[in-house]
């Protein structure tokens, strides 16, 4: 089934085609996704709408790493990091009346410099990120550009030049625990000698790498008691095998794999093109496959089959990030509406309790 969408900014329409069991999934697990794509500058929304999937975007300066539950969404782009926090209320008085349940407003913008900002994680209401050009993992303070939290052990220094292409960032017991690399090297962009079977994962409470040799990992989650990672250079959802450090391809893909989040059973995982570039050349899944795919594909990790996936085309080549929004069925996320931000007040609730609602007269 074909599914189109467009916004305002690009004038060429922005198609999607999925098949028709997705709309079933979203609705009978009531949850809707958020996915990034930075080559595109789009945030897009994935949600049910009857029969169909509705792909709604908004627009951004190379949106990547991504942060969103059912209260709030952080977005990393060029060189800022943008928050939005959930308003309901304001949701209820969008068109159509009494259809969107969510309604994500901007509320912060912290301006970090350009630092390749990948993926990003909320532990509490404190939000962490991968510092890609830094070699390392950071939180925000209202001073600085960001904290550096921790490096690998084997970055000797902070600086711009991208040492290992840090990029996932997996939480368990409600830490920081697992981050992926392109490889363990100490050189400006000394990863891309090594990208096709030098990457890494990495336990940041002991330091030590616990999988080697990997064709460009990405996204790893801890889910179910067990650490999975993408080999996007392979186009597998793989596990890791703490103990022997293998990978265990659960599936391969018709795509670079990269952005990963769980419900149940199922994995929703985003897939790119990938573009015949330097950096994406001499990949294994460039050798296996000619036609790659960007969307996201759906997945039965108890039977490592594929139940259903929604396929970009034209405009949109390549994803990052994919985030489910639990319990929300048809969000909308506000980038930039100045009538809407200029009438929409958020209240703590002792203070709302005392507000008087009255028209606004000149």
């Amino acid at each position: 089934m074909a599914s189109y969408s467009s916004d305002t900014v690009s004038l060429k329409p922005l198609r999607s085609v999925h098949t028709q069991n997705l709309t079933e999934i979203l609705t009978q697990c009531g949850i809707s996704l958020v996915v990034s794509t930075y080559q595109a500058g789009k945030l897009i929304v994935v949600r049910a709408d009857g029969n169909v999937v509705n792909t709604h975007f908004r627009v951004f300066d190379q949106p990547m790493g991504l942060a969103a539950d059912p209260e709030k969404i952080a977005l990393g782009t060029s060189y800022q990091i943008w928050e939005f926090r959930n308003v309901p209320a304001v949701g209820q008085t969008l068109d159509p009346p009494n259809k969107h349940d969510a309604c994500y407003l901007p509320r912060n913008s912290h301006i970090t410099g350009d630092i390749d900002i990948h993926e990003m994680a909320y532990i509490d209401d404190e939000l962490w990120f991968i510092n890609t050009r830094f070699s390392c993992l950071c939180t925000l303070d209202r001073k600085n550009s960001f904290m550096p939290r921790w490096r690998p052990p084997f970055v000797s220094a902070y600086d711009i030049n991208d040492r290992c292409h840090l990029n996932g960032l997996g939480i368990r017991d409600h830490q920081p625990r697992y981050v992926t690399a392109l490889a363990p090297t100490d050189t400006a962009n000394g990863w891309r000698e090594h990208k096709a079977h030098g990457g890494i994962v990495v336990d940041t409470t002991t330091n030590q790498l616990l999988a080697q040799n990997i064709s460009m990992p990405h996204s790893p989650r801890w889910y179910r008691d067990q650490l999975w990672v993408l080999e996007s250079g392979q186009g597998s959802l793989s596990t890791v095998d703490l103990e022997t450090g293998q990978l265990n391809a659960v599936v391969q893909l018709p795509g670079f794999t990269r952005g990963l989040d769980f419900w149940g059973p199922l994995a929703f995982v985003g897939l790119s093109q990938v573009r015949e570039t330097a950096v994406f050349s001499g990949l294994p899944i460039t050798e296996r496959l000619q036609e790659r795919n960007c969307g996201v594909w759906v997945v039965n990790i108890e039977t490592a089959t594929i139940l259903a996936f929604l396929r970009f085309e034209d405009a949109v080549q390549e994803i990052f990030g994919v985030s489910i929004l639990p319990g929300i069925c048809f969000p909308e996320v506000i980038a930039w509406d100045k009538t809407l931000l200029k009438n929409s007040f958020v209240l703590p609730d002792e203070a709302l309790a005392e507000v008087n609602v009255t028209t606004a007269s000149a």
